[in-house]
C-alpha cells in the first residue's frame, strides 16, 4: 500500500480543524500517509527570522506529494497560508499539487485558496482521500 507525504496547511489559531482532518485521515483504513505539516508545538514556528520560517517550510513542502490546504475563510487573509501557496506553486519544479479542503459545516470557503487550488473538496472522509491519490505524482 502507498505512503503518501502531505503537507497540511493551517491557521493555528484554528488548530482544531487541523487536528480533526489529521484525525480523520488516521481512522481511513488502506491509507497511509506521513505527516510534513507544522502543528504549533513544533519548534519551526519560534524561527527568528520570517525567511527562516519560510525555509523550513518549504524543506516541510520538499518530500510531499500533496499540500492541502484548510479553504476556511480565514485564508484569505491569512498571510502565511499565501505563503505556503506561494511555495506550493513558486518553489518547485514541478509545483506541489494543492488540494483545498473546506472545512466542516463551512458555507464559505476562501476565494484565494479555491484559485490556487487544483482540485476543491468538501469535508469528507472519501472525497479527501480520492482527491490525494488523484493529485499524488
Amino acid at each position: 500500500m502507498r505512503e503518501y507525504n502531505l503537507f497540511i496547511s493551517h491557521s493555528w489559531t484554528y488548530g482544531s480543524q487541523y487536528d480533526n482532518l489529521v484525525k480523520l485521515l488516521r481512522q481511513r483504513p488502506y491509507f497511509r500517509f506521513k505527516n510534513y505539516s507544522v502543528p504549533k508545538d513544533d519548534p519551526i514556528h519560534h524561527a527568528p527570522t520570517q525567511a527562516h520560517l519560510r525555509e523550513a517550510i518549504r524543506r516541510k513542502m520538499a518530500p510531499c506529494h500533496v499540500v492541502i490546504i484548510l479553504a476556511g475563510v480565514y485564508g484569505t487573509y491569512s498571510k502565511w497560508i499565501n505563503e505556503e501557496i506561494y511555495l506550493a506553486k513558486q518553489r518547485f519544479n514541478p509545483s506541489k499539487p494543492i488540494l483545498a479542503v473546506a472545512p466542516f459545516g463551512s458555507h464559505r470557503t476562501s476565494t484565494t485558496v479555491q484559485r490556487a487550488a487544483d482540485r476543491v473538496v468538501r469535508w469528507s472522509t472519501e472525497s479527501v482521500v480520492a482527491a490525494i491519490r488523484t493529485l499524488a505524482p
